[in-house]
């Protein structure tokens, strides 16, 4: 999970008021003719181009967030760039397709089925001819095997993250010949086909040390279109070169390097020749797509004699009108560092134009986390009263629609639009209702005007949880326009949204729920003797209860990257306050914002994302399950940090992973994202955006969306297929590209 990204399928209650009589589940699939499941609201943008048209050879280099602490998924500290690296390295039994769901990875896998159920369930993959480990061996069920043994559980030694699925294998042995592995069940798993992917060789999870240790920083064994070359932690890179042993379509690239590159000097990045292929933010989109358009020529001039001219003319002004000499250098010192600024500018803009954006949803979703363990979003009807006074459709819009993408809110927590089981299940919240949502806060005994205990505010809470970006900009951010902190905003508006400015739609307030009107704000003869309470409308008076007000805390993450969520919470604390709800935003170090707020419970309402996988019987379970009390007294809430959970969404999940049947599974999780929407602990809010700068001349890569890369079709156009206006700053064959 992240709070604006994700991470790999690794990281991956009892309510009063919810009873099988008061819900209402919508019609699921089968009940109609139409597939609830729809189609991807966005497909992949990767610049397609047959094999025959891409040059062989070449160094492609791609930003990554960080060189990773360890090359084995199945650890607790692996990351994103840890399962690229295994995509391109190691075997992948089933990969993902353009919709989301499981396919069978033809490299590998001859076939793989369930060929008996009773009195177990036993599935048997037949291995491609071909497929062997980059030493030379057949990949075969002695791997399988060490991978199931390494991850079941039962060994305490191996430091593994997830065993699910594994914990449910009986025994793995080699089948009719070599290239075929019966796997065996002691319990019926659907998910069958989210395990050995990745497969690592037994040289790494045949033995405790070498898979807690052995493969933090290299990969002897590997079976890919690529093998890892280097690890280099002070470079900030990792190598991947292209495998001699690889039996399927040869890469058409000599290496991929993955440069650990911060999201916010990626712009300075790309524009000065060292990458060729970036996830960015969309200032740094707009940037680009600018930078491709038609100039008009009309370049101002610049250079010493502009300089001097400038100078001469502004000195003369400046004693002419009673000024001295010095204050008039001043002057012209800073324009001089302003003009350097914008040549700088103009000069990145110009290398901008060998590249473009291309676009698409990433396969997770943005939600609002409802922190229900305790204070009033412990209770369901509070809860439900948040989640109806939003407009997921503006939010959606607001992030997605000044990005050319499609701007639909996401209507489940456990798949996304394309995947099997996708249905818009938020009916069993409801649709958005601000006096519903009032007649529910009323309900729990939060009233309008109610009187409020005033309560001193904490300054030194305040200092220390300063936002991000209030100290200046340096010389090289202003000029590359990498800093977060400048630009538009993705609002879609003006780019700038203050909480508590909302052109007199709503009386508004610093959060703390005791809204005042301001000097001059009403007519004359309106003033009310000192000390009595501002007249406000009965809708959107602030609601209290016990004399206290109902402020929730809205935690954010600082730093490079946040501008979105900023302005999201924005939109919703204007929404919540519409009803009566004032939120205290209060911004953390970006570092710090899973695990000692996120994780630890310290917020009220937070913003974060989840990703949505082929497998949500099984990777969606820790998310949402209900907390249980551990063994020392504390509650193990595994992944569920909003925890609020039902035994019947247990249920539901335990059914589901324990169905073969496709169709009643679907049903299964269908349902039980329902009950997830009726418990309101978190509100799906839009499919994440996913943009990405490439140079022009790259092809078969960009944004992926749901699809899996094929790094073996990754590379440059040869001359003959880039087109007759060629590409400013591209590189002129795939071999130039190589540093």
């Amino acid at each position: 999970m992240s709070h604006d990204g994700i991470g790999p399928r690794a990281v991956l209650r009892s309510v009063a008021l919810l009873t099988a009589g008061v819900l209402t589940v919508p019609a699921l699939a089968g009940c109609g003719s139409e597939d609830p499941a729809g189609k991807p609201l966005a497909g992949a943008d990767v610049a397609d181009a047959d094999r025959s048209d891409i040059a062989d050879g070449g160094t492609l280099r791609w930003a990554v967030d960080t060189v990773p602490d360890t090359l084995n998924t199945f650890q607790a500290d692996a990351d994103t760039t840890t399962a690229r690296i295994a995509e391109a390295v190691l075997p992948s039994m089933y990969r993902t397709d353009g919709r989301g769901r499981a396919v069978r990875n033809p490299d590998y896998l001859a076939s793989a089925e369930v060929v008996d159920t009773e009195p177990k369930q036993v599935v048997v993959y037949k291995l491609a001819q071909q497929a062997v480990w980059s030493d030379g061996r057949e990949i075969g069920a002695a791997d399988f095997a060490a991978q199931w043994r390494a991850l079941s559980g039962k060994d305490t030694a191996y430091w593994t993250a997830r065993n699910a699925g594994y914990d449910r294998i009986e025994n793995v042995e080699r089948g009719k010949n070599d290239l075929e592995v019966k796997v065996t069940f002691d319990r019926p798993y659907a998910d069958w086909k989210s395990l050995f992917s990745p497969l690592y060789p037994k040289e790494v999870m045949g033995s405790p040390d070498s898979f807690n240790d052995g493969a933090r920083t290299k990969l002897k064994v590997t079976a890919g279109p690529f093998t890892v070359d280097t690890v280099d932690t002070e470079e900030d890179e990792v190598v991947l070169a292209r495998n001699p042993r690889w039996w399927g379509d040869p890469a058409k690239l000599q290496k991929i390097v993955l440069r650990a590159v911060p999201h916010d000097k990626r712009v300075s990045a790309l524009s000065d020749g060292t990458l060729d292929l970036a996830e960015i933010d969309p200032e740094a989109a707009r940037r680009i797509t600018a930078a491709a358009l038609p100039q008009d020529g009309n370049t101002p001039l610049m250079g010493p004699e502009a300089d001097r001219s400038a100078a001469d003319a502004l000195r003369s002004w400046a004693v002419a009108n009673g000024s001295d000499e010095d204050a008039a250098d001043e002057e012209i010192s800073a324009r001089k560092k302003l003009r350097k600024k914008a040549e700088k500018y103009a000069r990145q803009q110009k290398a901008l134009g060998g590249f473009e954006v291309r676009r698409s949803l990433e396969p997770a979703y943005t939600q609002l986390a409802l922190n229900g363990a305790e204070g009033a979003l412990s209770d369901e009807r509070v809860r439900r009263a948040v989640a109806r006074a939003l407009d997921r459709e503006e939010i959606a819009k607001a992030v997605l629609k000044p990005l050319g993408l499609p701007a639909e809110p996401v209507g489940s927590h456990l798949a996304l639009s394309g995947q099997a089981a996708y249905a818009d299940s938020s009916g069993a919240l409801g649709r958005p209702d601000a006096k519903e949502a009032r007649a529910l806060l009323s309900d729990a005994g939060w009233v309008p005007g109610g009187p409020v205990k005033e309560e001193k505010k904490d300054a030194k809470k305040d200092e220390g949880e300063e936002a991000a970006g209030s100290e200046a900009d340096t010389e090289d951010e202003d000029a590359s326009g990498d800093s977060e902190g400048s630009g538009e905003s993705e609002g879609g508006d003006d780019g700038t949204y203050i909480v508590g400015e909302d052109d007199g739609k709503a009386p508004q307030d610093s959060g703390t729920g005791t809204g005042r009107l301001k000097k001059g704000g009403a007519p004359a003869g309106a003033y009310a003797p000192q000390g009595t309470a501002a007249p406000a409308r009965a809708d959107t008076a602030p609601v209290a209860k016990d004399g206290k007000a109902l402020v929730l805390r809205f935690v954010l993450p600082s730093g490079p990257g946040s501008k979105t969520l900023e302005t999201v919470a924005g939109r919703i604390a204007t929404m919540l306050e519409r009803i009566g709800i004032r939120t205290d935003i209060t911004k953390v170090d970006n570092d710090s914002y899973f695990k000692d707020h996120i994780a630890s419970g310290d917020f009220d309402l937070a913003l974060y994302s989840w990703p949505a996988t082929a497998f949500p019987a099984t990777d969606a379970r820790p998310v949402y399950s209900k907390p249980v009390p551990a063994a020392d007294g504390s509650l193990n809430v595994e992944q569920n940090w909003t925890r609020v959970g039902t035994d019947q969404v247990d249920q539901l999940f335990d059914q589901a992973v324990a169905t073969l049947d496709d169709s009643e599974r679907r049903d299964l999780i269908r349902k039980a994202d329902s009950r997830i929407w009726a418990a309101a602990g978190s509100i799906p809010l839009y499919q994440r955006p996913q943009l990405v700068a490439a140079r022009e001349t790259l092809a078969n890569a960009g944004a992926f969306g749901f699809a899996t890369p094929v790094y073996e079709d990754m590379g440059f156009l040869k001359k003959s297929a880039q087109g007759p206006q060629g590409s400013p700053g591209a590189k002129d064959d795939a071999s130039a590209a190589e540093d």
